[in-house]
């Protein structure tokens, strides 16, 4: 049980690895930290299984390179990926790029432990394929209007665009959106975002 509650962080800012290393084993999880891309991919195919806490943004390569670099040593490890607040259209990446979740810097200690627990109670192929599943039938629940205005909030669009390009008020796109937050059972865009990017995901697995 101990191997299945290993949580691998990929960071290169050690002030931040410090940080994630004193939360996670205060609540219990057995925490390996890496400074540099290479040094995780380096053991990644040989790894107990876990789950990995990936930043984004590092000197050396990228968290996309990483995510495909990932994949063909070790196609299980489930992988979060840590981006900047707000950036939808990178969270949408990530997701295409075999990511199960994304946190957006600042987050809550509550919220990492969350998406680690979920991550490590489904794993990284079974837990996608629920997950797809899932989505897909909160995405059903949209009424067609609701639905655009969430496929424009993914494509980073402002509301006063999606109002523009829609011909309603900014007002009417704010009522759609709280509804299709209410429907989807979501407190933040993200989440939103991250369910949305998950049905697309339907017929393409592989």
């Amino acid at each position: 049980m101990a191997a299945e509650r290993s949580i691998y962080i990929v960071d290169d800012d050690p002030a931040i690895r410090r940080s994630l290393e004193r939360l996670l084993d205060a609540v219990g999880f057995r925490v390996v930290s890496y400074a540099t891309p290479n040094a995780f991919l380096g053991v990644a195919g040989d790894l107990p299984a876990g789950c990995a806490l990936l930043d984004l943004r590092m000197p050396e390569m990228d968290g996309f390179e990483v995510l495909a670099r990932l994949l063909p040593v070790n196609r299980d490890l489930p992988v979060i990926v840590i981006t900047a607040q707000g950036d939808v259209q990178t969270a949408v990446r990530v997701m295409k790029a075999g990511a199960v979740d994304f946190i957006e810097k600042p987050y809550s200690d509550d919220a990492l432990i969350a998406a680690i627990e979920s991550a490590l109670k489904t794993g990284a192929a079974k837990g996608r394929t629920d997950d797809i599943a899932a989505a897909e039938v909160l995405i059903d629940t949209l009424s067609p209007r609701e639905r655009q205005v969430l496929e424009a909030l993914v494509a980073g669009q402002p509301n006063k665009v999606i109002a523009f390009r829609l011909g309603i008020s900014v007002r009417t796109v704010e009522v759609h959106r709280s509804h299709m937050m209410d429907r989807l059972g979501v407190h933040q865009l993200g989440q939103a975002v991250r369910l949305s990017v998950l049905a697309s995901l339907s017929t393409g697995q592989g």
